[in-house]
């Protein structure tokens, strides 16, 4: 019943930056935490930033003083700001978003970022 939908993946140099957006749409009222996570070739997939409904954020180690996680809570869009581009950070960035109450998982189609020179 929510659906979310990517953009702003694309092909930046090292020390670049991107960001992403992320828009949610149909049943979004009960929508709580929102994020993105990324997943590279060979690995599992993993925690990139969240944000929470009261504006608390967390962030991976490897991401801190880099990326910035926003939201736009009448829109219910999610942001990822991206600086100072590494070629680690090449994946495939996927938005997620958690229901309040029943704590249900929802997930984008993921938007592809390639760091390199």
């Amino acid at each position: 019943q929510v659906q979310l939908v990517e953009s702003g993946g694309g092909l930046a140099q090292p020390g670049g930056s991107l960001r992403l957006s992320c828009d949610a749409s149909g049943n979004i009222f009960s929508l709580n935490t929102m994020g993105w996570y990324r997943q590279a070739p060979g690995k599992q997939r993993e925690l990139v930033a969240v944000i929470f409904s009261g504006g608390n954020t967390n962030y991976a180690d490897s991401v801190k003083g880099r990326f910035t996680i926003s939201r736009d809570m009448p829109k219910n869009t999610v942001y990822l700001q991206m600086n100072s581009l590494k070629p680690e950070d090449t994946a495939v960035y996927y938005c997620y978003a958690q229901t309040q109450i029943s704590r249900l998982n929802y997930w984008g189609q993921g938007t592809q970022v390639t760091v390199s020179s």
